[in-house]
């Protein structure tokens, strides 16, 4: 039987001793031009930074936007599938952000787990819990629900007062007390809020939180580790895309990229 979303992740964690997650979000404009020769670009680009990151990663995360805007979802599934077949410890996060009523969430569902064969899924909680049943029911996938992300404008809904409590702390509330029955879910927290970080880890002591926002977007790695792991020093997945990914756009685009994700890694680990 093959492991579970949260197995996979506890063992990297554990024996990989990391909480980095790379954002493989490629863009065919930007992507070095050795990669362009290919019947796949997206996915050519994809596998030479995975080779050059697997030891030190907890995660990938692929963004679905960046293959579906130029038509490349065969890359995105060829990606999952070469990761799940060279690196089949590592898991991977389809960064989809869907939500929808039962039968629509039921087919992204399928979507996200069956044609993609992703370990986890991104989801929009904003329609209710009733939403997520069809991603929460699959045990052993991950659940990744967004709570407080990172971009400037989540605080125009996200910080709204409600019951006098927070909208983001609402959603942390629920994922601890009704969502998490199967322990498959993960909560998405920006690095640009440290302290909402701090106050979502004392609502749920043990939810793994995928923290986006350092690197490019400016989040602080000290202040994500000081107020984000859980009692037992983990529970973190910190993704870095553009920082790791186009680390160089030269030949040795897959090298600097690996480097990167080393650097992210030990700068990581300092603060544990």
């Amino acid at each position: 039987m093959s492991q579970s979303f949260i197995d996979k992740l506890k063992e990297r964690w554990s024996k990989g001793n990391t909480f980095v997650c790379v954002g493989l979000d490629p863009d065919i404009e930007k992507i070095p031009q050795q990669c362009l020769a290919s019947d796949h670009p997206l996915f050519a680009f994809n596998k030479a930074i995975v080779d050059a990151t697997a030891e030190y990663v907890c995660a990938y995360k692929p963004q679905i936007a960046y293959y579906a805007a130029s038509g490349s979802e065969e890359a995105l599934r060829l990606t999952i599938e070469y990761i799940h077949d060279t690196y089949p410890h590592i898991p991977v996060i389809l960064d989809a952000k869907r939500g929808d009523i039962g039968s629509t969430a039921q087919m992204y569902a399928k979507e996200a787990f069956d044609r993609y064969k992703a370990d986890g899924v991104t989801v929009n909680p904003y329609m209710g819990g009733d939403t997520l049943m069809p991603f929460l029911e699959r045990a052993d996938k991950g659940v990744v629900i967004l709570c407080k992300t990172s971009n400037p404008g989540s605080g125009d809904l996200q910080d709204v007062r409600c019951d006098g409590q927070e909208l983001y702390k609402r959603v942390a509330t629920l994922a601890h007390t009704q969502w998490n029955t199967k322990g498959n879910v993960v909560l998405v927290i920006g690095a640009t809020y440290p302290e909402e970080i701090g106050a979502i880890r004392k609502i749920t002591p043990t939810i793994p939180f995928l923290v986006p926002g350092v690197g490019a977007q400016g989040g602080d790695v000290q202040k994500v580790i000081q107020q984000g792991c859980t009692s037992e020093g983990d529970g973190l997945i910190i993704n870095s895309s553009r920082g790791i990914i186009y680390a160089s756009k030269e030949d040795g685009f897959a090298d600097a990229a690996g480097r990167a994700a080393k650097e992210l890694r030990d700068t990581i680990n300092n603060y544990r």
